[in-house]
């Protein structure tokens, strides 16, 4: 009975001792944001940045996990920004356009645009032609969220594509549209002789 108090005793004490040590990591010595400290002149604990550091992460959650939540958020930010504002319609857009649209969207599309690209030819099911007029009468804004988040059996290319370039195909896509259906009355005037002279024969 005697050994039996001395092992409970004995135990008691332990977990008591377990538990302060817990209690003790908890609360470490330590200073909190913001918080003074005679340690430096200016009386903060906490540091300011060196001279031409550049900020990864602000706002409230930058202090956690090493701010990695802080940077994702200020990327989820930037990026979202880009994805509302299209870029001025430039030559080097389109240019762009066209060398992303070659990489992504050709193999599917078609050169053209039809929806006769040679995965197409080869069994995948096609998609449709950008020239129908749901497409062509389309915004903008529906061609960008397609390529973005995908549509039918399309998967979406968010994670390949960067919204300046998602936003350069879609420019490309309505040269391409223009391309094979420009109104006549909209062509240089040579153009518009040569389709009159064609248009005789």
């Amino acid at each position: 009975m005697r050994r039996g108090a001395i092992a409970a005793l004995a135990c008691a004490l332990l977990a008591a001792g377990c538990e302060r040590q817990m209690q003790d990591m908890y609360d470490q010595p330590r200073f909190d944001p913001n918080e003074g400290s005679t340690l430096w002149p200016d009386g903060r604990a906490d540091r300011p940045p060196v001279p031409s550091t550049v900020v990864a992460a602000t706002g409230d959650i930058a202090g956690t996990s090493s701010a990695r939540r802080g940077r994702e958020e200020a990327q989820d930010w930037r990026v979202a920004q880009q994805a509302q504002t299209p870029p001025p319609i430039s030559r080097a857009l389109l240019v762009r356009g066209q060398e992303r649209y070659s990489i992504y969207c050709l193999p599917c599309h078609s050169p053209l645009g039809d929806g006769d690209g040679p995965v197409a030819q080869h069994g995948f099911p096609h998609p449709p032609t950008y020239h129908q007029a749901r497409l062509r009468d389309a915004p903008d804004r529906y061609l960008f969220d397609v390529i973005t988040n995908g549509h039918g059996v399309m998967y979406g290319y968010a994670d390949r594509v960067p919204p300046q370039d998602r936003w350069a195909i879609v420019a490309y896509i309505r040269a391409l549209q223009l391309s094979q259906d420009a109104p006549v009355a909209q062509l240089p005037p040579a153009l518009r002789d040569k389709v009159a002279a064609e248009g005789r024969r």
